[in-house]
């Protein structure tokens, strides 16, 4: 991308918000944040039918903000699902409002919202064409999974384009209460595994290990933080795993009480405006000689050889992080995470049927840095279903030059 386009990317943003005073209010129940953690607290879930030319199927799934992940499926329709994360809503609507602008009709990303693993085996059995929130090499365990009922792998009916969305601009890592940090001089994670001192204060049960927050079950990276937790040795901190938007709210309590308090997060994501990272909060480093390899520790079966690797192709996980959000260890600030490649993936023979959307797939291309903004664009809106359809569309059109430029070589306009 041309300094000149990033330019005019990151002065767009901005106009967004005169797009956002008019056009967009509170009334929608799902909240960007919360709604989530509501549902999976309540146990709120549905059965849903979805159906493509052959017989339909039942998913059964836990909703964020109470919705039907799985409504039917319309007929002519290009339906397209979204994650069940916050930070994954506000570029999948951009790319539906492009999908319309080319004289398509294509489901509401927000009614069909899905954990990883669920995605992938709708979208390899056809149930849904495509979603664009994919994580790699994080979500390689779906990818080359087994589809249900013994029919094959999931990677045998899925294509990712060859350029990524966002490459290597999705970072992951733990954050730690800042306060809490630097009156006990912690800079490391095994720094705290290896002082009885410290992990104590995370001890809220008492059972002789300290928590700390990271994924619900139906994501990838709580078997990844496993894994890693074995190779390190951190054998006195354990993973809690809970619904996510609930864990955060309990982190961000001890954050602004000044207590000792860790979670998994990623970035781009509006969490990080929440956690006030830099100011309540720091990513927390690592030991390079903890970062996991491809040795498979807990010696499972996730996907192919390297599934959980943060320390393959000559790179060990991330250290591109200054002093002002990251506590620098002994190493240097060290996440122990890759950086990983935010993409789309569709179901192949769904898109080898529409060259034109395939061409548009190549083109489109976000920096972490944007949607990050975008992100915190639609919280400050309010957060509902509207905010995301306005940050998209404001998006658009402050960077309708270049949308034009993707428009015309997916369809091959002059």
């Amino acid at each position: 991308m041309s300094a000149m386009k990033r330019t005019k990317r990151w002065i767009g943003a901005v106009a967004i918000a005169a797009t956002l005073a008019s056009g967009c209010s509170s009334t929608d129940s799902r909240e960007l944040v919360t709604d989530a953690g509501e549902a999976a607290t309540t146990g709120q879930s549905r059965t849903a039918s979805i159906a493509d030319d052959s017989e339909p199927i039942e998913i059964t799934t836990t909703i964020p903000g109470g919705r039907v992940a799985a409504p039917e499926r319309p007929a002519g329709a290009i339906v397209m699902g979204q994650a069940n994360w916050s930070s994954g809503w506000v570029h999948p609507q951009i790319i539906h409002d492009l999908l319309e602008e080319m004289g398509y009709a294509v489901t509401t990303p927000s009614e069909r919202e899905f954990a990883p693993d669920q995605a992938y085996q709708s979208m390899a059995t056809g149930q849904i064409d495509f979603w664009a929130n994919s994580w790699y090499p994080g979500h390689l365990s779906w990818w080359d999974g087994e589809l249900q009922a013994n029919a094959g792998q999931v990677r045998d009916h899925l294509t990712r384009p060859e350029t990524p969305m966002v490459a290597d601009g999705g970072l992951q890592g733990w954050l730690v209460s800042k306060a809490w940090a630097e009156a006990n001089r912690v800079t490391t994670i095994d720094q705290i595994n290896a002082d009885e001192s410290l992990w104590r204060q995370l001890d809220s049960d008492g059972n002789g290990k300290g928590e700390f927050y990271g994924c619900p079950e139906d994501w990838t990276c709580d078997d990844i933080m496993r894994s890693m937790s074995t190779f390190a040795q951190w054998d006195r901190l354990e993973q809690v795993k809970r619904d996510y938007d609930s864990m955060f709210d309990e982190f961000l309590t001890h954050v602004e009480a000044g207590e000792p308090a860790i979670i998994y997060t990623w970035a781009p994501t509006n969490y990080l405006a929440r956690a006030k990272l830099g100011e309540n909060t720091m990513w927390i480093s690592v030991l390079d000689d903890s970062v996991v390899d491809d040795s498979n520790p807990l010696q499972i079966d996730l996907g192919p050889p390297g599934w959980d690797c943060q320390r393959c192709d000559g790179v060990i996980g991330f250290k591109g992080l200054d002093p002002s959000v990251c506590l620098h260890g002994p190493d240097g600030c060290q996440l122990g995470w890759n950086a990983a490649s935010i993409e789309i993936t569709a179901n192949s023979a769904w898109l080898t049927k529409f060259p034109d959307i395939e061409a548009l797939f190549e083109q489109i291309s976000f920096s972490a840095n944007e949607l990050s903004q975008l992100l915190l664009l639609a919280e400050q809106a309010g957060g509902n279903d509207e905010a995301v359809r306005a940050v998209a569309a404001g998006w658009i059109d402050a960077n309708r030059d270049e949308v034009d430029d993707w428009l015309r070589a997916a369809t091959g306009a002059d």
